[in-house]
């Protein structure tokens, strides 16, 4: 009997237990029931799982930075699209602007310019009369002569006045017919000059800024030819003056 009780005492022994029930010193370091090695498992899947969610995340992100980059370019390529509209109309409108105001500048200037012609226009008759009587009249006496010198003072001040305000007169003799500065009263035949060449002034002709204000009545020469110093000067028809 005493022999199968211990038989059973040490088949009731576990691995690294001693006859008392104790662990054994000896093999402490082995698992228990499995435990480190779950453990390890568990650790190796949670650090696999984390690094595959950063992954994703990470791809995830730059997919997001990529579409917001290129939506960025797209709104920056509008905006300087309508920059350049938005310039060009400026550009469009202050040169029209800038149209404007030189032509309201130079309506203005014409206009006063008209206005100025026309008022000197009802003074050169004055002027007539003043260079005519200066030219015509040669008084004798003392008292005719400190009144012709009087009104020849107001002649001069009155011519002044005109080269002040840029009234010039316009050259003539011997210059070439122009319908546009003269007008020609009379033709007849010159040796001495070609034809339409102007021979005589007979009413001065002046301008305003490069405006005739008034056309200068001239003689015209008709040129060299038979009998010419026999010939009379041609009174022109208004339809020849008009024409000429």
């Amino acid at each position: 009997m005493s022999g199968d009780s211990s038989i059973s005492v040490e088949s009731s022994q576990g691995p690294g237990q001693g006859t008392d029930g104790t662990r054994d010193p000896g093999v402490s370091g082995l698992p228990e029931s499995g435990s480190a090695a779950d453990s390890v498992q568990v650790v190796d899947t949670e650090t696999s799982q984390g690094s595959g969610t950063q992954a994703f995340q990470a791809g995830a992100g730059g997919a997001d930075s990529v579409a917001r980059a290129a939506q960025l370019e797209a709104e920056l390529t509008a905006l300087k699209i309508q920059y350049d509209n938005l310039n060009g109309q400026h550009m469009r409108l202050a040169a029209d602007f800038d149209n404007f105001r030189k032509r309201q500048a130079r309506d203005s200037q014409d206009q006063r310019l008209q206005i100025a012609c026309s008022t000197l226009s009802e003074i050169l008759p004055v002027v007539d009369n003043f260079d005519r009587a200066r030219q015509q009249l040669n008084p004798q006496h003392e008292e005719a002569q400190n009144l012709h010198r009087s009104y020849q003072n107001l002649y001069k001040q009155l011519v002044d006045a005109f080269k002040q305000l840029g009234v010039t007169r316009m050259p003539v003799e011997g210059e070439r017919f122009d319908p546009n500065l003269h007008e020609a009263v009379l033709r007849e035949p010159s040796d001495l000059y070609g034809e339409d060449v102007v021979i005589e002034e007979l009413q001065r002709g002046y301008q305003l800024q490069g405006r005739v204000l008034r056309h200068a009545l001239v003689k015209v020469s008709m040129g060299p030819g038979p009998g010419s110093a026999g010939a009379q000067p041609q009174t022109l028809s208004q339809s020849e003056e008009q024409l000429g």
